[in-house]
């Protein structure tokens, strides 16, 4: 603990260089494409947050739900690349239910015009 902050630092790029250095190109395709559907699936709570805080009430907007099932849609087939079923279990439940959400809405407003 006495190594300081720097020590951190260095010694945490040099485990990410040896990270990369044995992934293969695919293996460095599918963490990109995992970490997009990550940042999608984050983007739904900072898109709720400030759609409540424009509103001065909590509001969940439908992009929540798109970005949600986007994202965790990404996110599953990343999962299921790796066949991770930590992220699979995690993931699969969760876009029924997003999916099922954006049905609702879309009836509700066919319904009210």
């Amino acid at each position: 603990m006495d190594q300081g902050l720097g020590f951190f630092l260095g010694h945490l790029l040099e485990k990410w260089q040896q990270y990369f250095a044995g992934m293969s190109s695919t293996d460095i395709t599918w963490l990109g494409i995992g970490l997009v559907g990550q940042t999608l699936f984050m983007m739904r709570f900072i898109v709720q947050w400030w759609h409540s805080e424009k509103h001065k009430k909590s509001i969940i907007p439908v992009s929540f739900w798109y970005l949600s099932l986007s994202g965790g849609l990404i996110v599953l087939a990343y999962g299921l690349h790796r066949f991770d079923p930590v992220i699979i279990m995690g993931q699969l439940p969760g876009t029924f239910v997003y999916a099922r959400n954006l049905m609702l809405i879309r009836r509700e407003r066919q319904d009210y015009p």
